[in-house]
């Protein structure tokens, strides 16, 4: 596998990693509004990724490469939060008001999984960077 392989698969699994971020970041802002019906309630968003495999030239069989594509974003299918307020200005005739179905702690602990996942991948390049240093200084 050469270098720039690696620089790919890196670079592809930190842009799935600021997607899953940037989706994260929606959900939370939205974690409490509220709304007049279930359908209109805000429904957390999730990020559908798959791995692109890449074969090698040739007869080299080994030289095979993996990157990460995202397919799309998909709504949660959890129901929203119903809550009795009579008084809220959102409430239907009933009195309900619905709430976003997000899940604070489940965001927060994905929040971690994908800054770790980033952080991962940064370290992997910059590894590969002095790899190729140490190469370069074979040569002196």
């Amino acid at each position: 596998m050469s270098f720039n392989n690696i620089y790919d698969i890196s670079g592809s699994a930190m842009n799935a990693q600021v997607m899953r971020l940037d989706t994260i970041a929606s959900n939370l802002a939205n974690a409490d509004t509220a709304a007049p019906s279930a359908d209109t309630a805000y429904h957390a968003l999730k990020p559908v990724f798959s791995a692109l495999y890449q074969a090698g030239n040739g007869e080299d069989s080994s030289n095979v490469a993996a990157s990460v594509r995202m397919l799309g974003v998909v709504s949660s299918d959890r129901p929203a939060e119903q809550r009795y307020e009579p008084n809220n200005p959102l409430a239907n005739q009933d009195g309900y008001v619905f709430y976003s179905n997000v899940n604070s702690l489940e965001e927060m602990a994905d929040m971690m999984s994908a800054s770790r996942s980033y952080q991962t991948s940064v370290e992997v390049m910059g590894k590969v960077t002095s790899m190729q240093q140490s190469i370069l200084k074979l040569g002196q």
